[in-house]
């Protein structure tokens, strides 16, 4: 009597393994989508069958992964940030002289926003939302406090070797950089209406960047009056 061999099966561990990567791969997926969704419509006018069918997926497995829309919003502001963060920690900035490690971070930032507008966009949702979304959450305090402590190192060096004479508190300071990148980003079209000008084009935006650089270093290195 010839019998068939019983079809094969892969190992618990490697099933295990896939399944696994099926999950982070399906997850990540819905990510992206509720990225580009949310950027684009807002919390309020996203839709979760258009993110569940951009993500290949359908609404049950969102819910499944998420809970529900508010918290898939979180989900997403968390990864944004995780995102620029992970991006700044290969810019090794305590290997470079204190006003070299300055301005890789404002150029860095600046470049960051122009190659990422969905992250300003997500970012001005959330201030809609007064922060709510973030508010308390240890995850997103974690990923922040690394860039404080490396800016305070700098800070700390160039006043240490004299490069420095400002004493900014290292917080004020990035939301100083940040601040003069998003706002230029984030009002483009309005201020070059109001002035007449084309902000967006890539000589302005040059100047900008070396205006920053030249403002940010220029008072750490001269101090207040």
């Amino acid at each position: 009597m010839t019998g068939h061999a019983p079809p094969h099966k892969p190992p618990p561990k490697r099933r295990l393994a896939a399944s696994a990567r099926d999950r982070g791969e399906n997850r990540a997926g819905i990510l992206a989508a509720a990225t580009a969704e949310f950027a684009r419509h807002g919390l309020a006018g996203a839709r979760v069958d258009r993110i569940a069918a951009s993500a290949g997926t359908n609404k049950r497995m969102l819910y499944y992964y998420f809970g529900n829309k508010e918290a898939l919003f979180t989900a997403v502001l968390e990864a944004a940030y995780a995102d620029i963060r992970a991006a700044e920690t290969r810019l090794s900035l305590l290997d470079v002289p204190p006003a070299e490690g300055i301005r890789r971070l404002i150029a860095f930032t600046w470049n960051y926003f122009i190659a990422h507008p969905q992250f300003l966009m997500l970012l001005n949702t959330e201030n809609l939302y007064r922060g709510q979304h973030l508010r308390g959450r240890n995850e997103v305090r974690s990923l922040n406090s690394p860039l404080i402590a490396t800016l305070s190192e700098i800070l700390r060096r160039g006043r240490a070797d004299g490069s420095f004479r400002a004493e900014p508190d290292a917080l004020q300071l990035y939301i100083s950089i940040a601040g003069l990148a998003y706002f230029y980003l984030s009002n483009n079209h309005t201020l070059s209406a109001i002035f007449a000008r084309d902000l967006a084009r890539p000589g302005a935006r040059r100047e900008r960047l070396a205006h920053m650089t030249e403002l940010v270093v220029g008072y750490l290195r001269h101090g207040p009056e």
